[in-house]
């Protein structure tokens, strides 16, 4: 009897002992091909990039498309693992896949809404990579745009990371594809200020700008009558490099020559008049429709 148990002992020992080293070997060798799988897809990845650079494909469309041929490549790879190394039928995995697809999908909405928006973004082609856009009060330079996020390097040289699905649902002002830009301030004078010295002294500082462009010529208008002061639109154009600059520096001398010119910039106030009525005897009378109150009006 302990002769017929080792038997068994040793027998069962030894199938586990080869199932660990069948399926060890095999783990062993989805891991290597899945490292050499990926440095392959990376490589192809770069390849589709070129062959789009060759084409003449703008960037944006270039980076996405090569990101997603990457990410087909990774899932190919994954399933032929599997099928190789560990025996999974295609049909099986496609079966499981598509059933899984459906509760991910419900799962993965947002994600998935933005690969959709991505997708609209390559196609219809707002902005470019290196453009410099305003998108939901956020402005910066594209830097990519891939599959589920777009990347914004901003003036201060921070990374700024969108959603796509923000980006297609939100106003987009792209900046680059003039080469000029309009400066727009609007400064209010005081009414007693003349409104012709207030125009020459801003003209002066935008024509002596050598930065402001001949063509719009620089103009002032007066765009309302608030109620504080009078709001001067001032305008002028420049060059996309110089606008925030030579905005900052217009604004600073046409503070410094309106002093110089003696006009005032009001700040908000309100103007209250007391009337103070007396009667024909000395006494302080009261507003029409009210009457002296006689007593507290308190009872016991």
């Amino acid at each position: 009897m302990d002769i017929e148990k080792l038997t068994k002992d040793f027998t069962l020992a030894e199938n586990w002992t080869g199932l660990a080293l069948e399926y060890g070997l095999r783990l062993l060798g989805a891991l290597v091909a899945l490292y050499v799988g990926m440095r392959l897809a990376k490589w192809v990845a770069r390849l589709i990039a070129r062959a789009l650079g060759r084409a003449q494909v703008e960037p944006t469309a270039m980076q996405f498309l090569s990101r997603v041929g990457y990410v087909l490549l990774l899932v190919i790879l994954a399933l032929a693992v599997l099928q190789v190394f560990f025996g999974v039928q295609p049909t099986s995995m496609f079966a499981v896949l598509g059933a899984a697809g459906l509760a991910i999908g419900m799962a993965l909405k947002d994600s998935l809404s933005n690969v959709a928006s991505g997708v609209m973004l390559v196609t219809l082609k707002p902005f470019r990579v290196g453009d410099v856009v305003e998108i939901g009060g956020r402005s910066g330079t594209v830097e990519s745009v891939s599959i589920f996020q777009t990347v914004l390097r901003g003036a201060d040289n921070q990374t700024i990371v969108m959603p796509n699905s923000l980006i297609t649902t939100a106003p987009i002002v792209n900046l680059t594809p003039d080469t000029r830009r309009r400066i727009e301030l609007v400064i209010g004078i005081g009414y007693e200020d003349d409104i012709d010295v207030a125009r020459g002294a801003a003209l002066e500082v935008m024509r002596s700008d050598p930065r402001v462009l001949p063509d719009p010529a620089p103009d002032v208008l007066v765009y309302a009558l608030a109620d504080n002061a009078v709001n001067l639109g001032i305008r002028c154009h420049v060059g996309n490099a110089d606008f925030f600059a030579a905005k900052c520096e217009i604004t600073e001398r046409i503070k410094k020559a309106f002093d110089r010119a003696g006009v005032s910039i009001p700040y908000p106030q309100r103007d209250v008049h007391m009337y103070h009525h007396v009667s024909r005897d000395g006494e302080p009378a009261l507003p029409p429709g009210v009457r002296p109150q006689l007593g507290t009006g308190a009872r016991d």
